[in-house]
Formats: C-alpha cells, structure tokens, sequence
C-alpha cells in the first residue's frame, strides 16, 4: 500500500469536551511502532460506554479524545515485531485496550485508552490487542464482535454463571441482550424469558434461543409480578 511507513491524515469523530457533539476533524495517524498494528476501520457501531464516557463521565482528563471500541477493518501496515498478522488480514480491535503509555493509561483517573479507537478512518494499536477474524466475515456485522456480543455473552456465561436447566430472563433486546440470551442458550438453561417493549424482536430473540416472551405494555402490573 502507498501509505505504508507514511503518516496518515484522516476523518476521525474527535470528543473536545464532555456533553458536547463530536467533531468532525482530520487527524495524523503514525505508523506502526514495534508490535503494532495500523488498521483502517471499515465499520463501527456506538457503545453506551462511548456515550457515557462523552456525557456522564465527564471527566476533564478524560479530552479531548477519538472515541470508539467495537469496530472491525483491515490491517493496513505492521510495525517490527508483529509476526501474527499481515497486510490484508480482517481484524477486531479488542474491546479493553490497554498501551500502558498513553496519558489516559497512566491516569488513575480513566482507563480509556486513546490507542485503539475506532471513530477514525485509520487506527494504531498493539498487536496484542487485536483478534484475526476470517477473511469472508462482513466486517459491518462482526464488529459487534468487539464489544456488545462478547458482552451479552459473558454477562450470561461470566458472570451470571447460567447453569444447565435453570431459568433466565434477558431485559432489553438489542444486540447485548441477543447476546445474553444466545449466552443463556449456550449455557444449557431450559427457559429463557426475552423482555422488550418492542414485540418485532421476538422472532430475532428466538433464533438465538429465547423459549418464552413477555411485552410489559400488555401487562398492568409491575413485570416481575408477571414473571
């Protein structure tokens, strides 16, 4: 590629301040240092965290910054080093980066990491912090891979630790809670009640494993009196 070794200028959403819009800014993107990895992001979808972090965190330390996490593009160079991947490969930035470099990094006060973002056309990271994915995934589909379905996954899997034969409820729809039930499903339980006001979603949420689904609008008492 004619970029490579090249500092890149490129689109990217920049966060100048907390509850503000993003803006639209060009900015450099270095080459790859030793055991990174430069990526041109073709896809990313927007996580509550980046939301939050722009409207609820609000902490001055934390910009101005490239938000963005649950992406997927393809590597455009790599720096020495890297040995696992090369130009062309598909890829998804890990959801929880972390250089140990960075100002963000060396703040106690944020853990969000300013390698790694996906709100920009190209995008350095270490190659630790990176997963191959195979090269006929859709990358407009997989980056949901980076954060939301890994999530719903393992909020189910992880954390509620679901057990064979149990019985689960998943709260809310979207793709982190398909993700949790598709969780659920995978981790044996026997019902999985899908919730959400949106009754178009319950034929998606029974591909993924859901057995039962409840509306609360077509309930007048409180939703756990119903379940």
């Amino acid at each position: 590629m004619a970029t490579v070794g090249k500092v890149i200028k490129c689109k990217a959403a920049v966060a100048w301040e907390a509850n503000k819009p993003l803006v639209m800014e060009e900015i450099e993107v270095d080459v790859p240092h030793a055991n990174e990895i430069r990526i041109k992001i073709i896809a990313t979808a927007v996580c509550h965290t980046d939301l939050y972090h722009l409207f609820e965190g609000k902490h001055k330390d934390g910009f101005p910054v490239v938000l963005g996490h649950e992406g997927a593009g393809i590597v455009e160079s790599i720096g020495p080093g890297v040995t696992e991947f090369q130009t062309g490969d598909k890829v998804i930035p890990l959801p929880i980066s972390q250089c140990g470099e960075c100002r963000f990094c060396k703040s106690p006060k944020t853990n969000q990491c300013e390698k790694g973002c996906t709100f920009s056309q190209y995008t350095v990271v270490n190659q630790i912090a990176v997963a191959k994915v195979d090269p006929a995934a859709p990358l407009h589909k997989v980056c949901l891979l980076g954060c939301g379905v890994s999530t719903g996954f393992g909020a189910a899997v992880n954390t509620a630790k679901v057990e064979p034969g149990s019985t689960c409820a998943v709260f809310g729809l979207g793709a982190v809670g398909l993700a949790a039930v598709m969780g659920c499903h995978s981790a044996g339980a026997k019902r999985i009640i899908a919730v959400d006001l949106n009754p178009d979603k319950f034929e998606k949420a029974k591909v993924f494993g859901a057995t039962e689904f409840v509306n609360p609008n077509d309930h007048s008492e409180p939703i756990s009196q119903v379940l």
